[in-house]
């Protein structure tokens, strides 16, 4: 009877051994046969995708979520791919950036390792390092006072200063306003002050490349002076098809030898407004305009001492490349609420769209 057992057990496990091997082979098959939807990713938007795979979710959870969050088009050949890759088991438990882009082996594969706990901030263009610090304390655990003394002098004695050949351009009075590159930074949770920094003057070297460098020195200005021009134009700037026509208004100014007469330099010079809780004044009067100060350039001629706030690229490359116009003045349009200008190539065509608006000072 033992005799029968015995046999009858190593019959079941040869069933069991060649049902296993034949379901191998049909799953094999059947990712074979599918290769091109495997290769195929499901959109070609690159934007990341934030997805999370909770404790204990099957394959099947997993698969299901994928599509439904347009990552993948085919639930089912997902779970029969990490299948036969045994990559089932070790997808974990975690936080993942995904994106359409990516095809069902990069997918799987990218699953297999949790990104570590983050915090994240999003810098808007056209701030001034003020305004930059607090944004970064609202959004991270840096504080603003640790944030502004590294962008202010604190980061000459650390190692980012060897890291990036354009920080030679900066005088030795300056500090890092302009050079804070407007975007979204992840960070770990125990980033640092000098840790975001370093981000954003990576993005700046990133994104401020040879060629618009060599366009600002073909207008005879260093980086330094390109770059606080395009904080002039970010300021002023509300339509992106008026940044370079506004920044060769002020090329042909300086050109002329004419007072740059920018409004944004005096809201500079004039600071935090505790009335309106702002660092710019919303209306500049007459009596403003003789304020003291380096940056207040209807007082002194040429560019300001430094940038008045950290430009976006769009503005960067206006700045570079202005648009070649006879126009000398502009002014927000009272006719319209776009933050669109009207410009002119005479101070009376000037002083009459200024008449019009009511005498209310915006720009120069």
């Amino acid at each position: 009877m033992k005799r029968w057992l015995r046999l009858a057990l190593c019959l079941l496990a040869l069933v069991v051994l060649v049902a296993c091997e034949l379901q191998t082979l049909y799953l094999e098959a059947y990712i074979e046969s599918n290769q091109d939807a495997l290769d195929a990713p499901i959109g070609s938007d690159s934007s990341p995708v934030t997805f999370t795979v909770g404790p204990g979710q099957s394959i099947e959870e997993i698969a299901g979520n994928l599509k439904a969050h347009h990552l993948i088009a085919d639930a089912e050949l997902f779970r029969r791919y990490v299948q036969v890759e045994h990559l089932d088991a070790g997808i974990q438990a975690g936080t993942y950036e995904l994106r359409q882009t990516m095809t069902i082996p990069e997918i799987a594969q990218a699953l297999q390792t949790a990104l570590a706990p983050e915090q994240q901030v999003t810098i808007p263009e056209g701030k001034r390092m003020e305004e930059v610090a607090e944004i970064v304390a609202e959004q991270t655990d840096i504080s603003s006072v640790d944030f502004l003394q590294m962008a202010q002098s604190g980061w000459r004695g650390t190692a980012v200063v060897q890291s990036y050949a354009f920080l030679a351009h900066i005088p030795l009075t300056g500090t890092l306003e302009g050079f804070l590159f407007p975007d979204t930074y992840r960070l770990p949770l125990d980033a640092t002050a000098i840790d975001l920094i370093d981000r954003m003057l990576e993005n700046f070297d990133r994104q401020v490349t040879p060629e618009i460098q060599e366009s600002f020195a073909q207008h005879d200005m260093t980086l330094y002076e390109g770059i606080t021009l395009a904080s002039l134009v970010e300021r002023e700037a509300v339509v992106d098809a008026e940044r370079a026509v506004i920044a060769g208004v002020y090329h042909n100014r300086m050109r002329d030898g004419w007072f740059l007469s920018a409004c944004p330099t005096v809201q500079y010079a004039l600071g935090y407004r505790p009335d309106e809780e702002s660092w710019w004044k919303r209306f500049l009067l007459f009596e403003d305009l003789d304020v003291e100060s380096p940056y207040n350039t209807y007082r002194n001629l040429g560019l300001p001492p430094g940038p008045i706030a950290n430009p976006g690229l769009s503005s960067i490359q206006a700045a570079a490349q202005p648009a070649e116009t006879d126009f000398y003045f502009f002014m927000v349009d009272c006719s319209k609420e776009d933050g669109t200008h009207v410009f002119a190539a005479s101070e009376a065509e000037h002083l009459a769209n200024f008449a019009r608006c009511g005498g209310v000072i915006t720009s120069p």
